[in-house]
């Protein structure tokens, strides 16, 4: 039973983990100026911001 509890809160963690870092990379990228509609490629972008 502990073990199980364990195992599920090990779990828990590394996919909050991987969900900040998902959420700040694109917080980065977003203040970088990329945006995801467009791929960054800003200049060639008619209005995507």
């Amino acid at each position: 039973m502990v073990g199980s509890v364990i195992g599920t809160a090990i779990a828990v963690i590394v996919v909050a983990a991987a969900v900040c870092l998902a959420v700040r990379s694109m917080i980065k990228d977003k203040k970088a100026g990329k945006s995801i509609q467009c791929g960054g490629n800003c200049k060639n972008c008619s209005g995507c911001h």
